[in-house]
């Protein structure tokens, strides 16, 4: 899972129809996403502009780093509840379960990724690895955690849909290496994540499509994917703060059918 500026938006919404003829659940879940990403979008735009990139960039690094390590343990923990549910029958719990083992051997090493890119950007693991992640940081994650332990681990998938669904654009390594000198080995998580995040995406709409999701778990997912897109978007703001950035509707949390990441 990564996020930086993305590529293109994560589908169609009018593609997404079921064999009867209705919006699937991941053309639903697209559709709620689309009313927060031109907020995102100017977020990330104004965070990857050319003046002070170089020091911005390592400092990304460092706030990816925080985000990304927890990937891992965040499915771990949600496969562990899931295999729980499925025991007792929960039909949504088997489905997930079986994509959750097969997502973590996919995502297992990507935060070393992020510290190596740091080093060879000229900063050190210690910048990353030292200072106590901000709050924006864990509440874009701790909230998964909650969710998984409080109420069920099927809305880690709306978390994971937005950390899939805005990947790094294609141009991106290619623009940030013009425009700080740094060589290919400092733009690893952004040039492997433009290839892989939208491969991954399709897999969890696969996903969304084919489990027996219901009124409430749908709702489950679609929370927990705006809440993080509001949660992105405020990182992204605060990682552009030294320069005016981009204002937001509102703060805190935000109802379901408009959330931010």
């Amino acid at each position: 899972m990564s996020t930086v500026e993305r590529a293109a938006r994560p589908g169609d919404p009018a593609a997404g129809r079921s064999r009867t003829g209705g919006a699937t659940a991941s053309a639903r879940l697209r559709v709620k996403l689309l009313l927060l990403e031109p907020e995102f979008r100017d977020a990330t735009h104004h965070m990857w502009r050319a003046d002070g990139l170089l020091p911005r960039y390592r400092t990304y690094l460092c706030t990816m780093y925080a985000v990304i390590r927890a990937s891992v343990p965040l499915m771990e923990l949600a496969l562990d509840r899931a295999r729980v549910r499925a025991a007792s029958g929960d039909p949504l719990a088997g489905p997930l379960a079986a994509y959750l083992e097969e997502h973590i051997r996919e995502e297992e090493g990507h935060d070393a990724w992020l510290l190596e890119d740091l080093r060879a950007a000229g900063g050190s693991p210690e910048d990353a690895l030292g200072p106590l992640p901000s709050p924006l940081v864990a509440s874009l994650v701790g909230s998964q955690y909650y969710w998984i332990e409080h109420h069920h681990p099927v809305a880690l998938l709306g978390y994971i849909a937005v950390l899939e669904g805005y990947a790094p654009a294609p141009g991106l390594t290619g623009r940030i290496a013009r425009l700080t000198g740094l060589p290919a080995a400092a733009l690893r998580t952004v040039r492997e994540h433009s290839a892989l995040d939208t491969e991954h995406l399709g897999e969890l709409y696969a996903l969304l499509d084919r489990m027996p999701l219901g009124r409430e778990p749908e709702a489950a997912v679609a929370v927990s994917a705006l809440h993080s897109l509001d949660a992105l978007t405020r990182l992204f703001v605060r990682l552009g703060r030294s320069a005016p950035a981009p204002s937001l509707r509102g703060a805190g949390p935000v109802p379901p059918m408009g959330v931010t990441s």
